[in-house]
């Protein structure tokens, strides 16, 4: 969507608010010996209390309020009673609802506890492309050279980007236009960021994989040559300066 006025923004300022507070709450919350439905329904009650209703849920009928993705997951991971969380696990959570006609969407990967695995490195790339793209962002600017910009970063820290995964544009739905906010340079991208418009940024950082293919279940995703992956996810306003971050409360940066 783009914002034309002062009751729109304030709209999603309060759904955007709603999201980010879910999603780091949840990481707080999340521990070893729980399992992800147990940590998706303490999501659940947070979303509820604001009044916000889950955006998968809503618009595709995904079987649980927000996505939970361990280990080799990529993302849309199913919360389950049987997926116990363990130390030095990789978690993606991922979180978007609607508030009062608004959609907001944030989302970030952490390591659980002690980081066991080695993944802290991955974690830690992915949130500094984040950084470094949002702050690269305003009307005017190239969508490919942002999603250029992201592909160099993680290609100097040794590590490949998803291709068939990207941001988008939200607001008034989950997903609007633009579509497919990718990380690497498409090179046949001739759009560029407008100023007031609403986006989701996230990157999608990967240790082996170039694309992210569904499992049997119809929703999880996990990477085509296997291995991991981080994400991170602001919705931001597009200004003719530095960008507003509206899920920044979600303290992804921190």
């Amino acid at each position: 969507m783009s914002i034309t006025k002062e009751s729109e923004l304030f709209g999603m300022q309060k759904a955007s608010e709603a999201v980010a507070y879910t999603l780091k709450e949840m990481i707080n919350y999340a521990q070893p010996g729980m399992s992800t439905k147990e940590l998706d329904e303490f999501g659940a009650g947070i979303l509820s209390g604001f009044g916000a209703k889950s955006a998968p849920y809503l618009t595709y009928g995904f079987p649980g309020w927000t996505c939970i993705s361990v280990g080799d997951e990529f993302c849309h991971g199913i919360p389950r009673d049987n997926r116990l969380l363990k130390e030095g696990d990789l978690i993606n959570i991922d979180v978007s609802a609607e508030l009062a006609g608004f959609w907001a969407d944030n989302g970030g990967s952490f390591v659980l506890g002690e980081d066991v695995n080695q993944h802290q490195k991955l974690v830690d790339t992915s949130k500094n492309i984040l950084r470094n793209a949002i702050s690269n962002i305003k009307g005017g600017v190239k969508i490919a050279d942002i999603g250029h910009l992201m592909e160099t970063e993680a290609k100097k820290h040794g590590y490949k980007v998803i291709k068939n995964l990207g941001g988008h544009g939200i607001g008034r739905g989950l997903h609007e236009d633009p579509a497919e906010l990718l990380n690497y340079k498409n090179r046949f991208d001739q759009r560029r960021f407008k100023k007031n418009s609403v986006v989701a940024i996230e990157t999608f950082i990967s240790t082996s994989s170039t694309y992210a293919v569904e499992l049997k279940d119809g929703w999880t995703m996990v990477g085509n040559k296997g291995g991991y992956m981080a994400q991170h996810e602001h919705t931001i306003v597009v200004t003719n300066g530095k960008p507003i971050i509206l899920t920044e409360m979600n303290g992804i940066f921190n």
